[in-house]
């Protein structure tokens, strides 16, 4: 069995984690840290744990019981991932960062982008792992197997929608019920903190066209819907594009290409490490949609996808859920 610290314990994403590494076979839980709720019994936070009988951890509890080889997973922000991930590698550990510290290769410090898809080889044996954000996770997804096309593309645009969770749990007015119900807000517009994380993987894959992207938050409590549009300068041919996503995809354990006309549902991916892809052209544009659970494929299951590959366990090993979680 392989310990897998959670630090930053209390958030979202976090406790998404701590459910699923709970629910693994080949792994157990360590430390659990919060600095906001230590002390705080874990099943009066998380209403999905109520029969989880651990409390939160206080912070230095990781650093006291981290022994080489465990893993560890940074949810808390990226200044706590930055300040405690390398000294933790030093160490021994394996690190997961769910925060943007890493992401960025100017910043990267030795991580591999944790999008399994794209880096599924450089993430077996990995010890360091920048978990891709939800925004970027959906829109690569969708639009990376047009790589083969690269030249003719011309224009890209990006129409996303996340659930409030995707704010994370920190108290904001903007995030409250009634600020969020019945509305859909577009914001970022000045340019959003995921767009450059998108911008640096799809230009790593040969694709430089300009990207508009414009992100929205919608009343749901989890969820993401990408629809990304490609602008060719000529027509693609229907039959190469298809094959490139099923050459993407055809031996995924968690991505599905949806049959023509049938359109991605985020019901149907809630509570999953699933994606589900639309795939359509009219005229020069190109037509992607993408559906994730940004909690999901977005953030915490990903997450467990990789540390699968890190350790070597089959990519889907407790990742086999196909039913919403509430």
């Amino acid at each position: 069995m392989t310990r897998v610290h959670v630090a930053g314990a209390a958030g979202y994403a976090a406790s998404e984690a701590i459910r699923l590494v709970h629910n693994h076979p080949q792994l157990e839980l360590g430390a659990l840290e919060s600095a906001s709720h230590a002390g705080a019994p874990i099943a009066e936070h998380v209403p999905a744990l109520r029969r989880f009988e651990r409390a939160f951890d206080p912070p230095g509890t990781l650093d006291a019981t981290l022994l080489a080889g465990d893993v560890v997973i940074f949810a808390g922000g990226a200044a706590l991932a930055r300040e405690q991930a390398p000294a933790l590698l030093s160490r021994g550990a394996r690190v997961i960062d769910l925060s943007d510290a890493f992401r960025l290769q100017a910043h990267a410090g030795g991580a591999v982008y944790g999008l399994a898809e794209r880096y599924r080889d450089a993430l077996r044996g990995a010890n360091f792992v920048a978990n891709p954000g939800c925004y970027p996770t959906a829109t690569l997804l969708a639009l990376l197997p047009l790589a083969p096309f690269a030249r003719d593309i011309v224009q890209l645009v990006v129409d996303a929608k996340s659930g409030v969770t995707g704010a994370g749990r920190t108290p904001a007015t903007a995030n409250l019920f009634a600020e969020v119900d019945g509305d859909v807000r577009a914001y970022g517009l000045a340019g959003h903190r995921h767009e450059a994380e998108i911008v640096q993987e799809l230009a790593a894959a040969g694709i430089a066209a300009p990207l508009v992207f414009t992100p929205h938050v919608v009343p749901l409590r989890r969820g993401m819907l990408a629809d990304c549009y490609a602008f060719f300068e000529r027509e693609p041919d229907d039959d190469a594009l298809l094959a490139a996503y099923e050459r993407a995809y055809g031996g995924s354990a968690f991505v599905r290409l949806l049959p023509a006309g049938r359109a991605p549902s985020v019901v149907g991916v809630t509570g999953t490490n699933d994606a589900e892809i639309h795939l359509s052209r009219k005229g020069r544009v190109v037509r992607a949609i993408s559906a994730i659970d940004n909690l999901g494929k977005g953030a915490a299951g990903n997450a467990l996808q990789n540390i699968n590959l890190m350790l070597g366990l089959p990519e889907e090993c407790a990742l086999d859920d196909r039913a919403a979680r509430v």
